[in-house]
């Protein structure tokens, strides 16, 4: 073999060598690491009953761990075990059922509940067999000023509807307005419609403005107070009428009244009228009894006169 094709063939082995070594698959970027997810801040609620029931309310702002404990001193009877169990809601919790023994001449159950959302707030039970029962009322705070009577306004006017928690309730994140829509509720945004609405809020109160009534905005409004674990509601309801709406009870009296004195006029003048037509009728016998009478006195003289 000449020296030509030796160095030939040496060339072509490097080549095949080297493509070997290229990486023909895309590259794979490399995955953010996951931010670590913080724990949930913990709460324990403890209630000791001595009787047969009880209700704990609890408010929550945030999401939370929470354990709730019971302890129940039980009845006169005291058996060494009984069955405990949780529910929610009315509805009995999957695998809390368990038998909890006498210690300390009294019963104890303990669970903890993970309250992330909306939907894990709501009235929490721990069950001791039939004897007793603990209600947790798991919520964010409550809005307790609630107003009976409805805001009455008229057509073409401004009304002002409020909502307000009480100084002792902690401070919501914001406010939020609704208006009901059916069954369901739909959210107001004032920026969209500032010449129809307008929304103030300061700390514990709320306040929505309401301009150029008409009746089609007659109904109920709800004020959410907007904590990070779920929305607060309250409702006022809106009656929006006509300036002569008032004057209807006047003007059905006016009515009643006008009825009346017609029908009593009505009334005299047929009675006067009949009264007329009675004195006329007497008249006339009064008159043909009269020259009845003169014509038997003619009668009588000239039988006298014929007498004589």
């Amino acid at each position: 073999m000449s020296t030509y094709c030796k160095q030939l063939l040496f060339q072509i082995l490097l080549l095949v060598g080297s493509c070997r070594h290229i990486n023909t698959k895309t590259p794979v970027p490399t995955p953010m690491p996951l931010a670590p997810i913080s724990p949930l801040p913990t709460l324990g609620r403890n209630v000791v009953l001595k009787g047969q029931s009880h209700t704990e309310k609890v408010e929550l702002l945030n999401p939370v761990s929470i354990t709730l404990e019971c302890t129940w001193t039980g009845n006169h009877n005291k058996p060494p075990n009984i069955t405990g169990y949780w529910t929610k809601d009315k509805d009995e919790i999957e695998n809390s059922r368990l038998t909890v023994q006498l210690e300390n001449e009294q019963y104890n159950l303990k669970r903890v509940f993970n309250i992330v959302s909306e939907e894990n707030l709501g009235n929490y039970s721990c069950v001791f067999g039939s004897e007793a029962k603990i209600d947790f009322v798991l919520a964010a705070p409550q809005i307790g000023e609630v107003r009976d009577k409805p805001i009455v306004s008229y057509v073409g006017d401004s009304v002002v509807i409020a909502c307000k928690l009480d100084e002792t309730k902690p401070k919501p994140n914001t406010w939020n307005w609704y208006r009901a829509n059916g069954t369901d509720k739909e959210q107001i945004f004032a920026a969209a419609e500032p010449h129809r609405y307008e929304i103030k809020n300061q700390e514990r109160e709320t306040k929505l403005l309401v301009y150029n009534l008409t009746e089609a905005d007659s109904g109920l409004y709800y004020c959410g107070a907007v904590y990070a674990i779920s929305t607060t509601m309250g409702h006022v309801k809106l009656k929006v009428i006509s300036f002569y709406e008032p004057l209807k009870p006047f003007i059905a009296i006016v009515v009643e009244v006008i009825v009346l004195v017609t029908a009593i006029l009505l009334y005299e003048k047929k009675q006067s009228k009949n009264n007329y037509t009675t004195g006329n009728g007497t008249n006339d016998q009064t008159d043909t009894l009269t020259q009845g009478e003169n014509n038997e006195s003619e009668g009588s003289s000239s039988m006298r006169q014929r007498k004589v």
